[in-house]
């Protein structure tokens, strides 16, 4: 198992800081191209959630650790920032709803989505068997 890890501040890093961190892991594993477009969909997604909903006043920072092994991908993702209401058994909302997509798509890209608050901080787990 090969362990990556990335530390963000946003501002100024973005989504943008996550998709550059992402090409460097691929560059590094052989993961099939449909496990890394599945597996990137979802933690862009997440990671997107997190900026634009966790972040205070001051931003956000946010550490992700993923590890990639020959039979599986997972992430973990620690922000420090405000608590959400999370409903991971959330379900895809009615075509004209305007937001509440990001968990059902998550889910429905990986194997695993865990979500729980302690020490003032959010903690997201994301794992996919390959």
């Amino acid at each position: 198992m090969t362990t990556f890890t990335l530390r963000l501040s946003s501002p100024p890093d973005d989504v943008d800081t996550v998709h550059e961190f992402l090409d460097t892991v691929w560059q590094a594993s052989d993961v099939p191209p449909m496990e890394r477009f599945r597996f990137e969909t979802a933690l862009i997604e997440l990671t997107a959630n997190v900026i634009r909903h966790a972040a205070g006043p001051g931003g956000v920072v946010c550490s992700l650790v993923m590890e990639v092994s020959d039979r599986s991908l997972a992430a973990e993702v620690v922000d420090d920032g405000e608590a959400g209401d999370i409903d991971l058994d959330r379900e895809m909302p009615d075509d004209l709803e305007e937001s509440g997509r990001g968990i059902p798509l998550i889910r429905a890209l990986v194997d695993e989505v865990d979500y729980s608050r302690s020490d003032d901080a959010n903690h997201w787990r994301l794992a996919r068997t390959l």
